[in-house]
């Protein structure tokens, strides 16, 4: 009720109508493995991250059955292309082969360049006749990471201040600093966050990972969950379990 983003109203519907509060990084090369996880995992997740140019056989036609499929599913569709260059260019980068700006609901963004980037990307939803929300990167969860405190807070003071700033990017893997970084946004921005997994620890590639309970618990209002869902022996099962964890730890909160 406090949130200063229309998109952050529907996500908290869609939360509230599936009790989830998990978005499924659908790290998947293949349109049929993109498909494959919509109609394993839909009814338990309220957002899908995606990675657009990951995709090997992608092809306009394939992507607009699968965004339909989403759609169907109830889904937001969460396009992370963490956009970093100035608003002119970014606007243009929302269109282009892959016309992001017609199917993505929300996108994230490194506020490196100026808010100006954020303009940008919402002048290219305008471009189209759509609404869309931008995630900002004010923390990240691998190790030697340069998001330091400082630029944490400049993000944090520059994106509260802007209506097309749905929300920010958090640490799961640390909840003291996921604590801190809510008590700067206060209610009005949502906080999603990736680095949580029901097996706590350490993952590939640097990766960081804490408990998605803990998560929710310390403010984040969506845990981003990858190869804890998808590359599960039993992917809907593993999506139960962390909507089930996610669903409590908001309660609790």
């Amino acid at each position: 009720s406090s949130a200063t983003n229309s998109m952050a109203k529907e996500y908290m519907e869609v939360a509230c109508r599936k009790q989830s509060l998990v978005c499924l990084a659908a790290d998947r090369s293949t349109m049929a493995g993109l498909f494959e996880l919509i109609e394993a995992v839909g009814p338990h997740i309220a957002a899908l991250k995606t990675h657009v140019d990951l995709v090997d056989d992608w092809t306009p036609d394939a992507w607009a059955s699968f965004c339909t499929s989403a759609k169907k599913a109830d889904l937001l569709i969460f396009e992370d292309r963490k956009f970093a260059d100035i608003g002119g260019i970014s606007r243009k980068q929302m269109a282009g082969v892959y016309n992001i700006r017609a199917w993505s609901d929300l996108v994230t963004a490194h506020l490196i360049s100026g808010p100006d980037i954020v303009d940008g990307l919402q002048a290219g939803w305008g471009d189209v006749g759509r609404v869309g929300g931008v995630l900002l990167l004010a923390q990240m969860s691998s190790r030697g990471n340069l998001l330091n405190p400082s630029y944490t807070a400049e993000v944090v003071s520059k994106g509260k201040a802007h209506h097309g700033v749905f929300g920010f990017i958090g640490n799961g893997s640390r909840p003291t600093e996921l604590a801190a970084l809510r008590a700067a946004v206060g209610d009005a921005k949502m906080i999603w966050t990736p680095g949580v997994n029901l097996a706590v620890g350490d993952g590939e590639m640097g990766q960081r990972y804490g408990h998605p309970m803990e998560a929710v618990m310390a403010g984040s209002d969506c845990i981003i969950v990858g190869s804890g869902i998808h590359k599960a022996d039993d992917p809907t099962a593993a999506a139960k379990a962390y909507a089930d964890a996610s669903w409590n730890g908001l309660v609790q909160r």
